[in-house]
C-alpha cells in the first residue's frame, strides 16, 4: 500500500467529491492520506475530514502565504490544536519567497512558531520551501540547535543543498508530482541519492498532477505514477517502494495508527 503524506482534501475541487476522491484512491493502492491544515480559521473542516474516516489524519498549521492574516508569535494556539488524536504533524509552515504573499519577517516567525510545537507535543514539522533555501536551512539548524524535533520537507523541489542540511538535522523528504515532469532533472538525479529510508511520497493534491495526468486536477488515486518513477530512480521495485515510504511515514508519524490502514 500506500500513502499519500500530503494532500489538501479540504478544498472545494476535492471535497466536493470527498467519497469518490477516497473511493479511487484505495482502488489505486492508496491506503491511507494526511490533509494537511493551512489556516486555523479553515482547520475544522480539515479535521472534520479526518474524524470521517478511519485512514485519513490531519496537520495543523499556517502556510507561509498566510503568515499576514494568520502568523502564529507563540505556539500555544498550534498545542492546544494537536491534542486533538487525528492531528498527527504540525504545519505546514515555512517560507516562500516566491510569491511572497505575506512579509519575510512574520513569515519566518510563524515558521519558528511552529517549530516551537513541533518540539513541545513531539509531533513532526511539515515544511514549505520556495525560493528560500538558505534562509530556510538557516532556521531549520538554528532552532534544532535549541531543541531536536522531526520533520519533512514537503514537495520536495529545492537544490542539493537543502537535501543535505535537511536529511544532517533527520528529517524527511517527500516527493511530489514534480519528479515526473520533463524538466525536473536536477530534482530526479537528488532523488536517487537521497537515502530510502528518508523518503515519503505525496500528491499535494489539488496541485501537480503528475505526468501522464499533468493539466488535471489532482488527487490521491494519481499517486501510483509518482511512486513508479521514485521506483524506477530508486532502482527498487513498485512494492519495495510502497513498503519502504509506508514504514517512513509511520515512522515519522508516529501518533497514525497503523492498524487502521489495514
Amino acid at each position: 500500500m500506500l500513502i499519500d503524506s500530503h494532500c489538501h482534501l479540504d478544498v472545494p475541487e476535492l471535497a466536493a467529491d470527498e467519497t469518490g476522491v477516497l473511493a479511487r484512491a484505495r482502488t489505486a493502492g492508496v491506503a491511507g492520506m494526511l490533509t494537511i491544515g493551512t489556516r486555523l480559521d479553515r482547520f475544522d473542516g480539515v479535521r472534520a475530514i479526518a474524524e470521517r474516516h478511519a485512514n485519513v489524519w490531519c496537520s495543523v498549521g499556517v502556510h507561509p502565504h498566510e503568515a499576514k492574516e494568520e502568523g502564529q508569535r507563540t505556539p500555544d494556539r498550534l498545542i492546544e490544536a494537536a491534542r486533538h488524536p487525528k492531528v498527527v504533524g504540525i504545519g505546514e509552515t515555512g517560507l516562500d519567497f516566491y510569491y511572497e504573499h505575506s512579509p519575510r519577517e512574520e513569515q519566518a516567525e510563524s515558521f519558528r512558531a511552529h517549530i516551537a510545537a513541533a518540539r513541545q507535543t513531539g509531533l513532526p514539522l511539515i515544511v514549505h520551501t520556495r525560493d528560500a533555501d538558505d534562509e530556510t536551512g538557516d532556521i531549520l539548524e538554528q532552532e534544532f540547535a535549541n531543541g531536536s524535533y522531526g520533520g519533512v520537507i514537503h514537495c520536495f523541489s529545492s537544490g542539493r543543498r537543502v537535501a543535505e542540511r535537511a536529511l544532517a538535522l533527520g528529517l524527511y523528504l517527500s516527493i511530489s508530482g514534480i519528479v515526473t515532469f520533463k524538466a525536473a532533472n536536477e530534482l530526479r538525479d537528488i532523488v536517487r541519492d537521497i537515502p530510502l529510508d528518508r523518503l515519503l511520497i505525496e500528491t499535494d493534491a489539488p496541485f501537480l498532477a503528475p505526468v501522464p495526468k499533468r493539466g488535471k486536477t489532482n488527487e490521491p488515486a494519481f499517486m501510483s505514477h509518482t511512486a513508479a518513477k521514485v521506483a524506477e530512480l530508486k532502482g527498487v521495485s513498485p512494492a519495495e517502494l510502497a513498503t519502504a515510504t509506508t514504514d517512513n511515514f509511520f515512522r515519522l508519524f508516529a501518533k497514525a495508527e497503523r492498524v487502521r490502514c489495514g
